[in-house]
């Protein structure tokens, strides 16, 4: 049951990951969070550096697609101005929109990452639906309220992973 909260990799933020990295394992795409993966939950748009990263994936010929569970007023603002394809209301870590997701890009499961800073949601989800996960540190110490509450669960459940053996890095 602990496999499922398991990433495949951890890495301190996004700009760990190059579109060489993900291009030489054969990956096409890549589904991202938005809230506190990104900017932080209460940013409403995306920073340069954030912009830039996204770009640079894209012009690579990687897709990517923001999959978030927040309204889509909040995603669309987002997405929009640095134009990248989104999935509001995702309800992760249902696999609906996972699927959505990989539809709309017309690719495999083993084609693509999910890039999430929730064991709750995005690992969870994108371990369930069979993709190579991927979690970054929150980029903000401050979460929304229903973020709080998966928050004290992911502390329970990383505790449970570092006494099993499971997992090896520091948070």
């Amino acid at each position: 049951m602990y496999n499922y909260f398991l990433p495949d990799e951890y890495v301190k933020d996004v700009y760990q990951l190059s579109p060489s990295d993900f291009i030489n394992r054969g990956i096409k795409g890549i589904i991202t969070d938005l809230d506190n993966t990104l900017v932080a939950w209460d940013r409403p748009d995306a920073t340069p550096e954030i912009a830039t990263w996204i770009k640079e994936m894209q012009d690579a010929g990687l897709q990517v697609t923001i999959l978030s569970n927040n309204n889509e007023l909040r995603v669309k603002a987002f997405c929009d101005p640095i134009e990248t394809p989104f999935i509001f209301s995702a309800r992760k870590p249902l696999s609906k929109a996972f699927k959505k997701a990989l539809n709309q890009m017309e690719l495999k499961k083993e084609e693509v990452v999910m890039i999430g800073d929730q064991l709750m949601t995005d690992i969870l989800g994108g371990n369930r639906f069979g993709l190579h996960t991927i979690l970054v540190v929150p980029v903000a110490s401050s979460d929304g309220v229903m973020t709080k509450f998966n928050r004290q669960l992911e502390r329970r459940i990383m505790k449970t992973l570092k006494r099993k053996g499971m997992i090896s890095w520091e948070e």
